[in-house]
């Protein structure tokens, strides 16, 4: 009953073992576009917002940062293009800086995408539903309900993404496209019927521009009002990243679909963002009290259109600012998307709890889509779902990762000068990148910092040194494991006796099965620990060994295939050990995402061949055992023998101590 209904809620278990699930999982480049582009093509409901009211008054200006924020898009599109295409595994800003720059900057830029991934979320959901109830006719009575409703909107994202981010994204879809059917015609309109306004608005330019230079410092002045003006519109590059931290996400060739999504993404924003500048001009746009610039633009474009006396303007005027709205909440898709990407690719490299890269049965990253969750509704809970507050916080932490991200690939080039032809176009690409990037992330820090910044700061610094405890915690064991390796792997064994020693194992005999991961110390202490334990008792070894299909092997058939290859060499390394020990022995391999559930399935059907056999999985076990290594090694042993201990199997859990070695043990 509770499989059913958890299969109802979730949907149906999906095989990893089937070549068809990588086609069947992946994104084309439009729905790529669709479920990480929102958050850049919704940063221009605010960003160009932002950079026309900070221009105070000398609005003719605005086409200066039009042409600035065309080219900013389309030079970190272009620089993210170059990443993709050296980094087709994915992991954007993280892999890229621990790869070139070292692990110190890795861990640095990928904290900084969490916390940005997680603050993604959160704005996108509280400004999204901002948008929404400030709509006309919408009773003012049910502000008093938005954070509940910001609640209920991202508990509803993450119970999509936990049923899978291909069905979350296609459930999206038609708010994406009424976004950009709205908006097509909101700027293309605005712009054709006042096209003989470009003449005149270039005009205004230059006499605007030549009215500040001729002011005590003018120069100085129009390059600080510009450079100020730029930078509060820095959110809206904010999401471009996305594409190369979720290339595992995309359909093969997937540095092809990247490329492909990165331009719909770059000429999508440009064309938006750019536009909307322009439409501010030439339809003279004014500041209106509790009205964002879009919604006086949209009323001035559609506001006095009828059609038989219907009110078609005014339609279009609510369906223009709903779409906007509702896409901010697609916006929120790129956290739950690339988050746990992220999350992922920093466990594969033990900077965070390695369960982090574990997948569910419907091949997600649970673990990671739960974090940024709730990690997410806590800052809502903290803030009240004050987009004020949560602008201030916003925006810091993804231009730290772009200036990580092009400074490594500036100096990947620098490195490759002389073995890489035409090294120096791809060099200037990613330094104007990485000048852009740091000049906003400065202004940012500078503008922000005071006013609540720091808190990010805080927050992200808080996050690195939990990475740095985790990642020493895994260190200190992988130590002492490598010293068991170095002691036990190795040893040299006599060969038995060939005759007496049977081919094929007796049913009826005494039977010790052994849960063993890869052929390493720990497996082989186990051997010596039950043989010391139950002196010559057991005449039959059986090797149970389950590989882990995780988001570090989910990336092609031929991944799969390597882990299939090396989990049966494992059993059949162990399997030569035992006979060389005297033992009849035999082995049992398989591949799962769910590892606990599968050993449950491999003990029955051994438990139905083997009279009364005798179940013993390896623990670790620490001087002190603290609640960081509950956390961070898995209680597999445990439960697997509380399972099979209540199905009436006999399992022992058999003790590998973990000693605490110096980084240079003797």
């Amino acid at each position: 009953m509770i499989a059913k209904l958890k299969e109802w809620v979730f949907g149906k278990a999906k095989n990893p073992l089937d070549e068809e699930v990588f086609h069947k999982l992946s994104l084309v480049a439009f729905l790529a576009w669709v479920g990480m582009g929102a958050d850049g093509l919704s940063s221009s409901a605010y960003g160009p917002d932002e950079c026309f009211r900070a221009l105070a008054g000398s609005h003719a200006l605005a086409l200066y940062l039009a042409v600035a924020i065309t080219f900013t898009v389309f030079i970190i599109s272009a620089s993210y293009s170059q990443i993709i295409e050296h980094f087709p595994s994915g992991g954007g800003g993280y892999v890229v800086a621990s790869k070139l720059l070292g692990e110190r900057a890795g861990v640095v830029s990928g904290s900084a995408l969490v916390v940005d991934y997680v603050l993604t979320i959160a704005i996108s959901i509280a400004a999204g539903v901002d948008a929404v109830f400030s709509l006309q006719h919408v009773p003012a009575s049910w502000a008093a309900h938005k954070l509940a409703a910001e609640v209920g909107l991202t508990v509803f994202l993450m119970w999509l993404n936990l049923r899978g981010i291909k069905e979350s994204i296609q459930t999206l879809l038609p708010i994406f496209l009424l976004f950009v059917a709205t908006h097509a015609l909101l700027l293309g309109v605005g712009v054709f019927t006042h096209v003989s306004n470009l003449v005149p608005v270039g005009g205004e330019v230059v006499r605007e521009t030549r009215n500040i230079v001729g002011l005590p410092g003018g120069w100085w002045l129009l390059t600080v009002m510009l450079f100020r003006a730029y930078s509060l519109g820095g959110g809206t590059y904010t999401g471009i990243e996305a594409v190369s931290n979720g290339l595992a996400n995309l359909r093969e060739p997937r540095v092809r679909t990247g490329k492909r999504t990165m331009l719909y993404m770059a000429t999508s924003l440009a064309l938006t963002a750019g536009g909307i500048m322009l439409c501010y001009m030439l339809w003279h746009v004014q500041v209106v009290p509790n009205k964002t610039l879009n919604a006086v633009l949209a009323e001035q474009v559609f506001g006095g259109w009828s059609l038989a006396g219907w009110p078609v303007g005014w339609w279009l005027v609510f369906l223009t600012m709903a779409s906007e709205g509702m896409l901010l909440f697609i916006a929120a898709q790129t956290g739950f998307v690339d988050g746990p990407n992220v999350l992922s690719s920093m466990a594969v490299d033990s900077w965070v709890p390695h369960r982090f890269a574990n997948l569910s049965n419907r091949l997600v990253r649970n673990n990671g889509v739960l974090v940024m969750g709730l990690s997410a509704l806590l800052i809502l809970w903290l803030t009240g779902g004050n987009v004020d507050v949560l602008v201030v916080l916003y925006s810091i932490n993804v231009f730290l990762t772009f200036s990580l991200s092009q400074l490594s690939m500036c100096r990947h080039w620098y490195r490759e000068r002389k073995s890489e032809k035409g090294w120096w176009r791809h060099f200037l690409i990613n330094g104007t990148g990485m000048a852009l990037t740091a000049t906003i992330l400065v202004a940012t820090l500078m503008i922000k910092f005071t006013e609540g910044g720091w808190v990010t700061m805080v927050i992200t610094g808080g996050f690195i040194l939990a990475c740095a405890l985790v990642k020493s915690q895994y260190h200190q064991v992988k130590l002492a494991l490598k010293r068991l390796d170095d002691m036990l792997a190795n040893l040299p064994f006599p060969d038995s006796d060939a005759a007496a020693v049977p081919e094929a194992c007796d049913p009826q005999g005494p039977t010790a099965v052994l849960m063993v991961k890869t052929y390493e110390g720990l497996g082989i202490h186990s051997i010596f620990s039950i043989q010391k334990l139950f002196r010559q008792q057991f005449k039959n070894f059986i090797f149970v060994s389950v590989g882990r299909i995780d988001s570090s092997k989910f990336k092609g058939v031929e991944e799969i295939e390597n882990l299939k290859h090396a989990t049966e060499e494992g059993v059949s390394r162990y399997v030569e050990l035992a006979r060389k020990m005297g033992y009849c022995s035999t082995g049992y391999s398989s591949l799962s995402t769910d590892v606990l559930t599968e050993m449950e399935k491999l003990c029955e059907k051994i438990a139905g061949h083997y009279v009364d056999p005798v179940f013993f999985c390896g623990k670790l076990v620490f001087a002190r055992e603290g609640f960081i290594n509950r956390i961070l090694h898995n209680q597999t042993s445990m439960e697997l023998q509380r399972r099979l201990l209540f199905k009436g199997f006999n399992m022992v859990v058999v003790p590998i101590r973990v000693l605490e070695y110096a980084d240079n043990p003797a």
